[in-house]
């Protein structure tokens, strides 16, 4: 089977410490497997000190997760990398991987000054590179962030677990993910939606106050 796989690196920087353990991950993901209604999608562990996280999306609509021992070693406690995994479980859910698929193709099919044979080949044998190389536009990352601080709640877990993990990473050198970073608006709208939603649930939350730091007002 072809493999249309889009691969999706938080290029995260930190000294080691802590961390959190193979069970932690795991707990994490059987969770919001079981919060989504997923049923049994496979989780990888890499060994790698590079701190990244990775859905393998294939041809036939399904879907594998990859964490490696360095982004482990980044993360502090279960609600962080259960924030990352429920934003790349948004992506998936919000369709974003077929949305990308199909522009993709689209345009190599389009800019393709070639007979009819030669295009098809492009599609098979580079549309699988280019994804790769795809990112996500700004409005669909705030869409997938929205999305995980949402299921981070529904799940049962802190919803403020995503904007920690993306706190965290902003301090680092790399300031977070490679292609979507942690930029201040980034920030601040996780602010408001995990204050929200901790509003929503009764508990008292200083997210107005919290968001206006974040953009220096």
């Amino acid at each position: 089977m072809k493999r249309a796989a889009i691969l999706l690196v938080l290029v995260l920087c930190g000294t080691a410490h802590a961390g959190i353990t193979r069970q932690t991950v795991n707990h994490a993901w059987q969770t919001l497997s079981r919060a989504e209604g997923l049923g049994n999608i496979p989780l990888y562990f890499e060994a790698d000190d590079d701190p990244n996280a990775w859905v393998l999306w294939q041809d036939d609509g399904t879907f594998t997760v990859h964490v490696t021992s360095g982004l482990m070693g980044v993360l502090m406690n279960e609600a962080e990398i259960a924030g990352v995994l429920g934003h790349e479980i948004g992506h998936v859910k919000l369709n974003h991987y077929s949305n990308i698929i199909i522009t993709d193709t689209a345009r190599t099919i389009m800019g393709a000054n070639l007979d009819r044979t030669d295009i098809l080949s492009r599609t098979v044998g580079e549309i699988d590179a280019d994804l790769r190389e795809a990112s996500f536009s700004r409005e669909q990352e705030t869409d997938a962030d929205n999305y995980g601080v949402a299921l981070l709640k529904r799940a049962g877990y802190d919803a403020w677990g995503l904007y920690n993990a993306m706190k965290r990473f902003d301090t680092s050198e790399h300031n977070g993910f490679s292609s979507h970073p942690a930029s201040r608006e980034r920030l601040a709208n996780l602010a408001r939606q995990a204050g929200e939603s901790t509003a929503r649930s009764g508990t008292h939350s200083e997210v107005d106050d919290i968001a206006s730091a974040i953009m220096g007002r």
